[in-house]
This record gives C-alpha cells, sequence and structure tokens, in this order.
C-alpha cells in the first residue's frame, strides 16, 4: 500500500481526536483513532462532574456537528452549561456512534511509541517519505499500524503535576498516595464520605483549586468539622484570584471571586509562598512541609497543580519542544504563563504546530505542554487547520483565526498593574452578526448552524477545562445570540 492510501492516526478519542477524525472524514481521508481507555471521553469521564464555563455552542466543532445534524441529531440548547458527562454522553458518544468514524475507532488500543518505518531518530536520507509506525497495545496485544500522519490528541490529564514544589514529587508523595487524589474529586457527590469531617490540604492556585475549594467550602457549610486549608506558591495577592468583573468570561471571573470570599470569611487557611518538599506519616495525620515549615496534619490532600505531557513514546521522533513549556516551539512563546496570562494568544494552526517530524503533530491540551490556558475552541481549530495541511488544502491551513478573551490579569511584570488593559472586553452580542458565518467553502461540512467567526470577528470563546463548583454564579447566556 502506498503512504497516501494509508490512515491517519489519532491519538486519543476525546474532544479534539473526535473533531480531528471529523474533518479528516469531511477532506475524504481515512482516519484511525486509538483510545486508550474503554470509552471515548475516558479523561473527560475524570472530571464527569463538573461543569464546564461553556456553554454548547462553544465546546463541538463545526465538522462533528454537521456530521451529527445530518444523522439527526438534536444539540442540546445552545446557552446551557454542560458537565463533564453531558460532554461524553450528548455529544462525543453519539459522534463516535456514527458510521463515518465508528469503523475507524479503537478502544482499549494504547499507543507506545510513535516512529518512521525503518528509521530511527538518527537516520535521514527518505526519512520523510516513510509511513510512521504506530506500535500499539490492542486489548493488551501489542501490533504496529502504518500510517500516512499522526495527530496526538492524547492530552495531559493523566499525567498530573507532582506536589512537590521543584517539579519532582515530594519527598514521601509516593508513600502517602492512598490519601492524595490529583485533579478534581467529586467532594459533593462520589467522594463525599472521603472529605467529610476531615482537615483537607488543597495545593495549586488554578481554576482546578477554585474548583475544589468552593465544593469544599460547601461541605463545611453542610459538616462543620471539615477544616480546608489551601497551600501555594505564589504571594502575590493581586493575582491570584483573577479579574473578577475585569474577565472576559464572567463565569470564570466569578469563581476567583466566591474563593475570595472563603478566604475574607475564613472559611479556610491561606498559606502563601510554600513550597511542598515533604511529606511526612504522623500518628495524627500527614505533615506537608516546606524548607521553612510545616502545615499543621492533615487527612486527606488535592493536588490541584495541573498537568504535563507524556512524551516517553516520541523519543524515535524529530520533535521541536520548548524546553520549559514542552510545547512545540514556535506556540511556546504565545502560551507561556511566565510572559502573558491574558488570554491573548495569536492565532496559531499548522505552521505553529508543525515538528522536523513532516506529517507528525501535536494539538489540543498536550500541545500547550505544561501550560494551563488551553481552551477548547483553540483545539477544534487547530485540528482544522493541521487537517487541511495533510490534506495538501495549504491556503486553508493558512487561514487561521483565533482571538481569545482577557483574562483581565497579565502577569509580564510583576511591579506592573494587576490589568491587562484599559479597554473593557465587547459583550459577545456585539459580534452577532458576524459569529455564524458559514464555514469556508473549502471545507466540506459548510453548516450554516455552527459557529464560525467571519474574518475580524472576536469570537465569545469560553474556557472548558475547568469547571464551576456548586453555588457559582449564573454563566452569562449571551451565547444564544450567535449561536442560532
Amino acid at each position: 500500500m502506498s503512504a497516501a492510501a494509508l490512515p491517519v492516526v489519532v491519538i486519543g478519542a476525546g474532544p479534539i481526536g473526535l473533531a480531528a477524525a471529523a474533518h479528516l472524514v469531511a477532506r475524504h481521508e481515512t482516519p484511525l483513532v486509538l483510545e486508550a481507555g474503554s470509552a471515548v471521553g475516558a479523561s473527560v469521564l475524570k472530571w464527569a462532574h463538573v461543569r464546564v464555563f461553556s456553554p454548547w455552542c462553544y465546546n463541538t466543532d463545526r465538522a462533528a456537528v454537521f456530521l451529527l445534524e445530518q444523522a439527526g441529531w438534536s444539540p442540546p440548547s445552545p446557552d446551557t452549561l454542560p458537565t463533564g458527562r453531558d460532554l461524553v454522553e450528548r455529544y462525543l458518544q453519539p459522534l463516535a456512534a456514527l458510521p463515518a468514524l465508528a469503523p475507524h475507532l479503537r478502544l482499549n488500543a494504547r499507543v507506545l511509541s510513535v516512529t518512521r518505518q525503518g528509521y530511527d531518530k538518527m537516520k535521514s536520507p527518505g526519512r520523510d517519505a516513510a509511513p510512521f509506525a504506530v506500535r500499539v497495545a490492542l486489548d493488551g496485544v501489542e501490533q504496529e499500524i502504518a500510517a500516512k500522519a499522526v495527530i496526538d490528541a492524547s492530552g495531559t490529564y493523566t499525567r498530573p503535576n507532582p506536589l512537590g514544589g521543584n517539579g519532582v514529587p515530594a519527598i514521601g508523595e509516593a508513600a502517602c498516595a492512598d490519601q492524595i487524589v490529583y485533579g478534581i474529586p467529586d467532594v459533593l457527590g462520589m467522594d463525599r464520605e472521603r472529605y467529610a469531617g476531615r482537615r483537607v490540604l488543597v495545593v495549586g492556585s488554578g481554576h482546578s483549586a477554585f474548583n475544589a475549594l468552593l465544593d469544599l467550602g460547601t461541605l463545611s457549610e453542610q459538616e462543620p468539622a471539615t477544616r480546608i486549608t489551601w497551600a501555594i506558591r505564589t504571594t502575590d495577592m493581586r493575582r491570584l484570584f483573577g479579574g473578577g468583573a475585569d474577565d472576559g468570561l464572567p463565569a470564570r471571573g466569578s469563581l476567583g471571586t466566591m474563593t475570595r470570599a472563603l478566604v475574607d470569611t475564613g472559611r479556610l487557611t491561606l498559606v502563601s509562598g510554600f513550597s511542598t518538599e515533604r511529606l511526612t506519616r504522623a500518628a495524627d495525620g500527614i505533615v506537608v512541609s516546606s524548607a521553612d515549615r510545616d502545615l499543621a496534619p492533615v487527612d486527606e490532600i488535592i493536588g490541584a497543580t495541573g498537568f504535563r505531557p507524556d512524551l516517553s513514546l516520541l523519543t524515535e521522533l524529530r520533535v521541536d519542544l520548548d524546553p520549559a513549556v514542552e510545547a512545540p516551539s514556535a506556540l511556546a512563546p504565545l502560551i507561556d504563563p511566565n510572559l502573558h496570562s491574558c488570554g491573548s494568544v495569536p492565532p496559531h494552526g499548522e505552521a505553529e504546530l508543525r515538528h522536523p517530524e513532516a506529517g507528525f503533530y501535536i494539538v489540543g491540551m498536550k500541545s500547550y505542554g505544561r501550560a494551563p490556558t488551553f481552551l477548547m475552541l483553540t483545539g477544534y481549530e487547530q485540528v482544522r487547520s493541521v487537517v487541511a495541511a495533510i490534506a495538501g488544502d495549504i491556503e486553508a491551513a493558512r487561514n487561521v483565526e483565533l482571538v481569545l478573551p482577557e483574562t483581565g490579569v497579565c502577569s509580564t511584570d510583576p511591579d506592573e498593574p494587576a490589568c491587562c488593559g484599559s479597554e473593557p472586553a465587547a459583550p459577545a452580542v456585539a459580534f452577532e452578526a458576524a459569529c455564524c458565518a458559514p464555514a469556508p467553502a473549502a471545507i466540506a461540512v459548510g453548516n450554516e448552524a455552527c459557529c464560525e467567526p467571519a474574518p475580524g470577528a472576536v469570537p465569545n470563546e469560553l474556557p472548558v477545562m475547568v469547571g464551576v463548583g456548586v453555588g457559582a454564579a449564573s454563566p452569562s447566556t449571551d451565547a444564544s445570540a450567535c449561536c442560532r
């Protein structure tokens, strides 16, 4: 079989991986989606209880929606907020079951390595013409699959950062693993008994931490014996809680505002400037220590410290990654939180995602490496551009539109004010006329019902990988104006 006739392997059957498959089908390419889990959206199901910030309109890919609607799928109300479970059961599962995609999906298929057939990393002559060799354990049996291109959309959720402040597990962290949960546990649901009436430490200062803290705050109202400690590395209180009313995404701003209220009312103990070095089991609980102090013993720990990509399967490919962010080198300076946190990521697509290994791409959350600001619509635009390039439509691949809302805070310079600009973000309704332009003719899925910003328009893009805790402020419903 010629390389041109081989499938395009997509690693991961989450929202971005299945969107890539939909775009490949639209361009008459053959996808082969390899999912390590036993179900599509396996990682999303790990935070199934979390309600996301963004309405349905911004959580679906236009090529995927076109395929679904052709099969009679009725989309959820565009201005409602789904949970992780909703995303899987009402969107990803119906998408994966479509006749256009189902034959190209393999579950329980863990990718072990991606290489070039007959080439290690050192060998160059003829390299770009050789098919990819994807080594996969399918239901535990190893086999090798030849591919014309590979799109790695495997995400980062299975690789949480450790508690240790220097990037490796703290001393004693592994020994205390049975009392540590990484991510956002279901504090008010299936994990309630684990945390009710207990002393709980939350480590981390991002939106995942906010969600865990808000749920714990609600639990402490119902179970007054519950005690909450929050340990963070930063000492910059100006930026800790986000932009509040200045955030271009009201729900995100409200999340920080509500967390600030927990601190201000004394319902939790905030410990700033704390970098975890050691965990020690004591008679009365786990003692977590930094270089200069010990925290009071706790019963349970929630590590909300972010995630990092698993790069082990790519060791024999020629990839160009930033040494710090672990994102493609052209993308890294656009998303590095050390440089900015305003949500002002410039447009990027195939050109910023390509590697020296022609035909290989990392997309979605994994493309952001260790950066924490990935939005789902960003991933959808990435795969649209990447698939266009794989199909040979270079013009469509280059035509990338992406404008993200500001957070209301920046981390560019600690001596500067905490706001990102003097101009408030325009409301979503201002873009109503431009928000629902038909898909470009270059894409065979031209669906007039999906949200695709016209050139120059600013989409009201909302984050998806962070949810809103119980009692969170009601989301804006402006999305209904541009998601008809």
